[in-house]
C-alpha cells in the first residue's frame, strides 16, 4: 500500500506565497506522473500542475508564471511553490500520483487547506 502525504498549507494574504509538499511512502519501485489537484467550495477538481517522471510539466492557465511544481525522485516527494497568491487560490489541494509499486496504481493525498484572505 501506498500512501501521500500532504503537508504546507495554510492562511496567506494576498500576494504571499506557500510551498506544498507531499511525500509518497510504502512499496514503491517508481512514481509515472504526479501532480496537484484543487477544489474549491461548490467547485469541481480541476488540475492545477502535473509533471511527469522525466521532468516535463503542465500548468492550469490561471496559475501560469506564479506557481511552479517539481519533483524529488529519490525522496518520492513532489512540491509546488505557489507565489503571487490570489483569493481565488483558496482551496483544498490534493496531490495526485501514478505509482509502481505491488503493481500500477493511481493515489490521491487527504488534501491540505489553503486560504488565501486578508
Amino acid at each position: 500500500q501506498v500512501q501521500l502525504v500532504e503537508s504546507g498549507g495554510g492562511l496567506v494574504q494576498p500576494g504571499g506565497s506557500l510551498r506544498l509538499s507531499c511525500a509518497a511512502s510504502g512499496i514503491i519501485f517508481s512514481i509515472k506522473a504526479t501532480g496537484w489537484y484543487r477544489q474549491a467550495p461548490g467547485k469541481q477538481r480541476e488540475l492545477v500542475a502535473g509533471i511527469t517522471s522525466g521532468g516535463s510539466t503542465n500548468y492550469a492557465d490561471s496559475v501560469k508564471g506564479r506557481f511552479t511544481i517539481s519533483r524529488d525522485n529519490a525522496k518520492n516527494t513532489v512540491y509546488l511553490q505557489m507565489n503571487s497568491l490570489k483569493p481565488e487560490d483558496t482551496a483544498v489541494y490534493y496531490c495526485n500520483a501514478d505509482v509502481l509499486g505491488i503493481g500500477r496504481k493511481d493515489y490521491w493525498g487527504q488534501g491540505t487547506q489553503v486560504t488565501v484572505s486578508s
